[in-house]
């Protein structure tokens, strides 16, 4: 008796993959082995990258309220640690967004934890 195999959802699987493939130069987005390839190496980059992604925003949104801060005589370790002691609930993200586009806020703040 034949081997079964089920064409259908082998088909559908490399559909898939050649899917995502699309845009690629070369082989890579049509020979199914280097495309596989391709998009397993991609998808392990887009994986690492979204938590990359986290590290480098809060390293700038640092950068940014360090600039800030010694526009006002202050480093960023003391007015972090000024701005906790006060009481002050504001995530560095809006710090950062405070101190690059509101600097009056941000002045604010700095007057009222030194």
């Amino acid at each position: 008796m034949p081997r079964s195999v089920n064409s259908v959802a082998k088909r559908a699987r490399r559909k898939k993959v050649l899917k995502q493939a699309k845009g690629y130069f070369g082989r890579r987005k049509n020979v199914w082995t280097v495309a596989k390839n391709a998009v397993d190496k991609a998808m392990l980059y887009a994986y690492r990258d979204r938590k990359t992604k986290k590290r480098n925003f809060r390293s700038l949104w640092i950068i940014r309220i360090n600039a800030g801060a010694r526009l006002h005589g202050m480093s960023y370790s003391q007015f972090m640690g000024k701005v906790k002691a006060a009481g002050i609930e504001l995530n560095r993200k809006v710090l950062a967004d405070l101190a690059m586009n509101h600097p009056d806020a941000f002045e604010a703040i700095v007057k009222k934890v030194k």
